[in-house]
Formats: C-alpha cells, sequence, structure tokens
C-alpha cells in the first residue's frame, strides 16, 4: 500500500504517536471527541449524522513494526424502521484495532508472513506519516461493521398494512374483512340481477297492476 496522503496534525481524526517513540511496550491512552465526517455510516439506511460527537477512547501501543491503535467509538446514529418506516435514534459502539506500521517496518524485524501471503498483506497495510496517523477510515469500517443493515425501531414492530398501508403498532386490532373473490363474483352477479328487476319494475305500463286486480 502507498504511503498516506499528507497528513493534517488539526484534522481531530489525525493522532500524533510522537510521544511513544519508537520504545516497543510503550503505551498512550487518550480520549477525544470529534465530529462525525460526511456519510457515517451506511447510506440510505442508517448513520451518525454529520457533526454529531463521536467519543472516543483509544490506547497506543508501540510495537516493533510500528503503532497498534485499540479503541472504541460512541455516537448516537439516525435512520428509518424498515418495517413501519418512522425515524429511529439509536446509540451504537463500535470496536477496533489496526496495526499503522512504520515506513520502514520491513527493516526493523517485522513478522515473516505465510508464503503467497505478502501482496495481500502489504495492500491492506496502514502507515504511519512523520509519526501520524489518519484514524477515520478504521473508524468508518468499525462504525459501518456496528450499524444495523435492517434497522427497526422495536424488535416486535409489526410494520404496515399490506393493504391500507396504516402503521399497525398504532392499532393493534386494525383488520380488513376477508373476502373470498369466489363469493365475491356471485355476490356481484346477484347486485346486477337485483339492479336490472329495478328497472323492469320502473318500466312497467301504467295500470297494469290495477287491471291484474281486478
Amino acid at each position: 500500500m502507498a504511503l498516506n496522503a499528507r497528513l493534517d496534525h488539526r484534522n481531530p481524526l489525525v493522532f500524533d504517536t510522537h510521544e511513544l517513540g519508537r520504545r516497543p511496550g510503550a503505551l498512550q491512552r487518550l480520549t477525544r471527541t470529534v465530529d462525525a465526517p460526511k456519510d457515517f455510516g451506511i447510506k440510505g439506511v442508517i448513520g451518525v449524522p454529520e457533526g454529531a460527537p463521536v467519543k472516543l477512547e483509544l490506547r497506543l501501543e508501540s510495537v516493533m513494526e510500528g503503532v497498534l491503535v485499540t479503541g472504541t467509538a460512541r455516537a448516537g446514529a439516525e435512520g428509518e424502521c424498515v418495517r413501519c418506516l418512522e425515524p429511529l435514534q439509536l446509540d451504537v459502539e463500535a470496536d477496533f484495532q489496526e496495526m499503522f506500521s512504520y515506513p520502514d517496518a520491513d527493516d526493523r524485524g517485522r513478522a515473516i508472513a505465510e508464503p503467497g501471503d505478502d501482496a495481500e498483506d502489504d495492500e491492506d497495510r496502514l502507515f504511519l506519516e512523520d509519526g501520524l496517523f489518519d484514524l477515520e477510515p478504521v473508524l468508518r469500517d468499525a462504525v459501518v461493521l456496528a450499524l444495523p443493515m435492517q434497522p427497526v425501531c422495536q424488535e416486535d414492530c409489526p410494520g404496515l398494512c399490506a393493504e391500507c398501508g396504516a402503521r399497525l403498532a398504532d392499532d393493534p386490532d386494525h383488520h380488513h374483512d376477508a373476502v373470498d373473490i369466489r363469493w365475491a363474483a356471485l355476490q356481484g352477479l346477484a347486485d346486477t340481477m337485483k339492479d336490472g328487476e329495478k328497472d323492469e319494475m320502473s318500466g312497467a305500463e301504467p295500470g297494469v297492476d290495477e287491471k291484474q286486480e281486478k
């Protein structure tokens, strides 16, 4: 993997490891609250709103190859229930761990990988740049994995009525009378016959009934 582009130490998701030095075993614990970046979640489904607070708890450990970063992110996510389509909010907690390698890690006693694994490992590796690392890509992956692919407002959400679209949670007794389509056809035929009889009665000649009575 190519080295990261120039990192800006003013970016709240860029961290400085100079305090650790290159002393294997050195530890540093950090707590930081940052604003959520744009498109932070599963697009069109659920995510953390841009600018919302994201609380980070990090543990930075210096090792031979680089800096091992272990942490937890906590934030509030917003989305839409897939069953009833109502807005919902939920708390998300994402754990992550990532190694940020020194650019010269191979020259510093990097662990020997299994045969054939070098190319794949190199593609996935992240590097330190001038002692800095960008946590955003790692954080994005962790949050996406922690979010539900099909969020619901509550586990037993009954959803919407298939007939009229009414929200069933608002009216537990909501229902529609089921009509057998075969009986419906007969009922329609009967209604047609009744209408025809009415038309015949209304079209009878005046005085016919009177003559019949006599």
